[in-house]
């Protein structure tokens, strides 16, 4: 690679107290994902299908990489450096392609959402290599390996552009899956080898903000549903009910991630000595399972506040249970190394909502939502008290 590279160091220089703090430009980026969250939603609110939760789980892993691949590398690149910056915002174009393509990625709109996706990928991995092959070869090395599976899973992005219904289905399936699996394969490439956890210097503190900001964001979604749909209804009690239940729901979400246990493991990611490791599972993979929790409480709210009276469906029923459970079970294992055991509060929030699913049909819409909501309430309070009196382990 000699000759080739930026000249000058595009890396974040060592924080001088702490760690270095989410940029205004990432924090602008991240409102693009505000946008795609709200189009997966509204994707799975159209087809309350198993096909339909199938495409949505499909469209979402390429969402996720697109975002958490490009909170990696603004772990090491300093955005501050105006190449860091132009390169987050024209990847702030193609995401806007990417998100608008969403809703119909299964219909006409196959081949321009695959292009997108493949081109952001590729080409924020493509620039990584050139800002960093001069000044990190280890992590220029690193991200060659990254853009050899990228390049793999876009061909199967692209191809299954081509075809229809459940064949596009299964080859973006497969390349969602090829996706997922790479990181924890250490980007293994044939000739490369594989990456080590432990050689990725990752600043615990800034990816913990990265990512509590992106929790906000797909918060602030489930509030914008609230308020988007509440609007166009009569203020009746029953509308204003269901409206309180989505509400207060949102805000007990909120509380079971950001009052006390997710500062405390976050805290301990920052100082473990395999920090890449922790950072790897606990917010690249366990992270996922919360987003799609959030999505999931979203499509519940639009449900109840649209249709709060009557008779449970089962795709219902999925939503108001699955999404708080997801949601809890995501917390949970996010803060498993805070206790190293499953929180005992999150524990009981799915005991709680266990028996919901078996006896939907006892419950209105909004009268299940508010059970649901109930359970996340416990959760919020127990774990409140709870862990204020535990001090964090400290780090391994």
């Amino acid at each position: 690679m000699t000759g080739f590279g930026a000249r000058g160091s595009l890396l974040r220089e060592a924080a001088a107290h702490g760690h270095h703090r989410v940029t205004f430009v990432e924090l602008f980026f991240d409102l693009v994902f505000v946008f795609a969250i709200t189009q997966l939603s509204h994707h799975l609110l159209h087809d309350l299908s198993l096909t339909g939760l199938a495409q949505t789980l499909v469209l979402f892993v390429a969402v996720w990489w697109a975002w958490i691949d490009t909170a990696w590398v603004t772990n090491w690149l300093d955005p501050d450096r105006k190449p860091v910056r132009l390169a987050l915002l024209v990847l702030m174009l193609v995401g806007l392609v990417l998100s608008a393509t969403l809703p119909k990625a299964f219909h006409d709109g196959g081949l321009p959402f695959a292009l997108a996706y493949a081109t952001f990928q590729m080409g924020r991995s493509a620039f990584t290599i050139w800002a960093v092959a001069r000044h990190d070869r280890a992590q220029a090395t690193n991200f060659t390996r990254i853009l050899s599976w990228q390049a793999l899973a876009s061909a199967l992005w692209i191809a299954g552009a081509f075809l229809h219904d459940g064949a596009r289905l299964g080859v973006w399936a497969l390349a969602a899956v090829i996706d997922s699996i790479a990181a924890a394969t250490g980007f293994f490439v044939p000739g490369l080898g594989a990456s080590k956890a432990a050689d990725w210097n990752v600043e615990g503190g800034h990816l913990s903000e990265r990512c509590a900001l992106f929790i906000i964001i797909a918060l602030g979604e489930s509030v914008l549903v609230t308020g988007a749909t509440a609007s166009g209804l009569a203020w009746t009690v029953t509308n204003f009910s269901a409206f309180v239940v989505a509400f207060v729901g949102t805000v007990a979400m909120w509380w079971i991630y950001f009052d006390t246990g997710s500062e405390r493991a976050s805290s301990r990611i920052a100082h473990a000595q395999e920090s890449g490791h922790m950072a790897r599972l606990g917010y690249t993979y366990v992270h996922q399972i919360i987003v799609l929790g959030i999505i999931g409480c979203a499509l519940s709210d639009e449900l109840i506040l649209a249709h709060p009276g009557g008779e449970v469906s089962p795709a219902a029923t999925a939503a108001i249970v699955g999404g708080p459970a997801l949601y809890l079970l995501g917390c949970g294992l996010f803060k498993y190394p805070l206790l190293r055991r499953f929180p005992l509060s999150h524990l009981a929030g799915l005991v709680l909502l266990a028996p919901l699913a078996p006896f939907a049909g006892a419950f209105s819409p909004l009268g299940l939502a508010a059970a649901g909501t109930a359970a996340l309430l416990v959760v919020a309070a127990w774990e409140s008290l709870a862990l204020r009196r535990i001090a964090p382990r400290p780090a391994d």
